[in-house]
């Protein structure tokens, strides 16, 4: 099985870091979930609704939606939250990527533990500029805006392809596909990591800078 890799590249303030990856992090976890399985015998069941809200960001012209399930909510901040902390603390110019993996387990014989083999992940590169004064964040907090709902989009039109997802599992393998543990919603098994560099290239900071140089030239 191939696994799909989808890349994203975003440039902020430092204080809009947290609520950018929340934006990305949760629109994707929005079209990967599902409600939760409820199985009447072997082979039928039925799904539950997904809630949804929005939310809106306090440094971003912006409003991304998210699964209304505070449980979710609280393990992508957390993920998100230690990104932010190791980007602001790296010293390596303010550059990173999270990466959101998605997986399915495939059982193994004892003594053996479960393999994890990823079918889709989304790789998101950051880089934070430092801005002069109020005017150049004022013109960021809005071109991040159009430039996240861009990546909505975008995220949207390459989940709406008809690539490989898991087969819908028996109640025996749901596990192996679904993370059941939460109480609200079912998400395909995932999980959150990061790393710090200074080798993601500066492109993306300089195209930032130089539409905020424009905007003041106007």
């Amino acid at each position: 099985m191939n696994c799909r890799s989808e890349v994203l590249e975003v440039s902020v303030e430092g204080r809009q870091v947290e609520e950018a990856m929340l934006a990305v992090l949760h629109t994707i976890l929005l079209h990967r979930s599902t409600g939760k399985f409820h199985y009447k015998k072997e082979g039928t069941y039925s799904i539950g609704t997904v809630g949804t809200q929005d939310v809106d960001c306090d440094f971003i012209d912006f409003t991304f939606v998210r699964v209304s399930a505070d449980e979710l909510d609280r393990v992508i901040r957390k993920a998100v939250a230690e990104f932010k902390d190791a980007l602001g603390n790296s010293g390596s110019d303010g550059m990173g990527q999270i990466s959101l993996e998605f997986y399915q387990k495939k059982k193994s014989r004892w003594p053996f533990s479960d393999e994890c083999i990823p079918w889709e992940v989304w790789s998101i590169k950051v880089n934070v500029v430092n801005l002069a004064n109020e005017q150049e964040r004022q013109i960021c907090r809005e071109k991040v805006g159009e430039k996240l709902g861009e990546k909505v989009i975008n995220i949207v039109e390459v989940i709406n392809r008809h690539d490989y997802l898991p087969k819908m599992p028996t109640q025996s393998e749901v596990d192996n596909v679904f993370d059941t543990s939460l109480k609200d919603v079912q998400p395909y098994l995932y999980k959150i990591t990061y790393q710090i560099t200074d080798s993601l290239g500066t492109s993306v900071s300089t195209t930032m800078r130089r539409l905020i140089k424009d905007t003041l030239a106007l």
